[in-house]
């Protein structure tokens, strides 16, 4: 039988126990976190360093092999799988990197080290990173710059754009481009860290990046609030955005999604009622001045914080200095907002956690039905209660079975569509189209909702495979047109991740 001259060539380069044909093994590389998405590909490459990385970008570009990078494998829209044929490259080998610089407030990072490794470390220097996700215990560092992934804390921190001050990268000629000093101001030039977020390697092998740290929260607080519609809970959201300096962190739940979560994981029901609309909101301190304490005096039904009541007067304009404890200043908060129906308040760190599971559980939660249709939007504040009330009857104008479940983070305009129960079953489809008919019909009514309110198609997640074809429906022939000249520059033989982000061409 003969042998592939692309990978015993590879073999040569980095060595055989670094290029992984064994279909057992390649067998974990071919899908995405949701099973939705499935490839193939004759082998997976794991080099351990930059100048392995580009010695396989090189070889491929000279032998015109298609090579699709990967980190921790928890993309949703097949941004990391081959869909055809595609050599993998994967990144999760570049996980020894990790050293922070806590004068600076600066760390460097290896592509594949976890994002709860960086925030342990993080940590351990009195820090943090700003960028936090549910799936912190297997997304990669370099993932989350390839797809300029958001997360719970977008709202204080920004997106993984926001953190970068320096980058190391293998371009498509195999050339690497390395500037990883993390000087605060160096306007010399192209800023390529924030070129290579959210190109989801189509660009360039991004190997190690150099971040911002932010101050650690010394104390937070935590509410879940119920309302009476998703408009008074985005009209609360954007109200406590506007006054309260402190907020962290504003995600919005429906009722559905909340039962669900509480059958499926086992949880106690967090307020006394039911409620169409909720919030998640919270505030956090620095300074570790305002640990502890607790509020008294009740100002809304059903509310509890802890033992006490929710009480309070408006929402405070300045710093959490002398004023009140961050549960008290939360507490002042809520009860000045209008629509709270009902409010649970923590400030303790189990009593934080246990509020945050409600938010964080939905995606498991709904994946107990099988593979959903995902899709990632975010609308303009005015028009994001009418879109969420409109979804659900629109996907069931082509799926009568299905079932729509959003959630989101609703101070950005963020929502998350998930949808259950349409053609393809809630299996895992075990192609890499990613999709039926019924779900592209869904996906069109969804995204063309989402279009014509002057959203995008993609918040966090990228575009991907999933979404390369609605593309046009946020960037103009002229945006495509430029996107494709920048990746002949980058990647002149188009081997990098070739069949994601920009749609087919014409």
């Amino acid at each position: 039988m003969a042998r592939d001259p692309v990978l015993e060539t590879l073999r040569d380069a980095i060595g055989d126990t670094r290029v992984l044909t064994d279909p057992a093994i390649v067998a974990g590389y071919v899908g995405d976190w949701t099973g939705r998405f499935v490839g193939r590909t004759a082998a997976v490459v794991r080099p351990v360093s930059t100048a392995g990385v580009a010695a396989v970008v090189e070889i491929c570009a000279r032998y015109g092999t298609p090579l699709v990078p990967q980190g921790g494998n928890t993309g949703l829209v097949g941004g990391g799988v081959p869909t055809r044929g595609e050599i993998v490259l994967s990144l999760r080998g570049f996980s020894d990197t990790l050293s922070v610089d806590a004068a600076a407030a600066q760390a460097t990072v290896g592509a594949g080290v976890l994002v709860s490794s960086l925030h342990r470390a993080a940590s351990a220097a009195g820090l943090a990173y700003g960028v936090d996700l549910a799936s912190r215990d297997s997304a990669t560092v370099g993932g989350t710059v390839a797809t300029n992934a958001g997360g719970l804390r977008v709202l204080r921190h920004g997106d993984t754009r926001t953190q970068l001050l320096g980058v190391e990268a293998v371009l498509g000629d195999g050339s690497v481009v390395s500037h990883l000093a993390g000087l605060p101001r160096d306007n010399t030039g192209y800023h390529l860290p924030s070129l290579l977020a959210g190109s989801e390697g189509t660009l360039g092998v991004v190997t190690a990046v150099r971040v911002r740290l932010v101050p650690a929260t010394r104390a937070r607080a935590v509410g879940l609030l119920g309302f009476a519609s998703v408009e008074r809970a985005v009209t609360a959201a954007s109200q406590l955005r506007n006054g309260l300096p402190a907020l962290a962190a504003a995600e919005l739940m429906l009722s559905p999604g909340l039962e669900l979560v509480i059958h499926a994981c086992h949880l106690s029901r967090p307020l006394r009622g039911r409620h169409p609309a909720y919030l998640l909101v919270e505030i956090a301190d620095e300074t570790g001045v305002y640990a502890g304490g607790g509020v008294t005096a009740g100002g809304i039904p059903g509310s509890t914080v802890g033992d006490a009541g929710v009480g309070g007067a408006g929402i405070g304009g300045g710093s959490l200095v002398g004023r009140a404890t961050v549960l008290e200043t939360l507490a002042d908060a809520v009860a000045s907002l209008p629509g709270v129906q009902d409010a649970s308040l923590a400030g303790d760190a189990r009593g934080c956690r246990a509020l945050w599971a409600y938010r964080e559980r939905h995606t498991e939660s709904i994946n107990t039905f099988g593979t959903p249709v995902k899709m990632d939007v975010t609308l303009p504040l005015g028009v994001l209660p009418s879109f969420v009330e409109t979804v659900p009857a629109s996907v069931a104008g082509i799926a009568p079975e299905a079932r729509t479940w959003l959630f989101g983070h609703v101070a950005e305009g963020n929502v998350h569509v998930n949808v259950t129960g349409t053609g393809s079953g809630g299996r895992s489809r075990g192609r890499s189209t990613g999709g039926d008919a019924e779900d592209r019909r869904i996906e069109d009514a969804v995204f063309g909702l989402v279009a014509d309110n002057g959203g995008s198609i993609s918040t966090e997640h990228g575009i991907g495979t999933a979404k390369r074809r609605w593309l046009p429906l946020n960037r103009s022939p002229s945006e495509i047109a430029a996107f494709r000249r920048l990746k002949q520059a980058l990647d002149p033989a188009g081997i990098l991740n070739p069949n994601v982000l920009l749609p087919a061409a014409p």
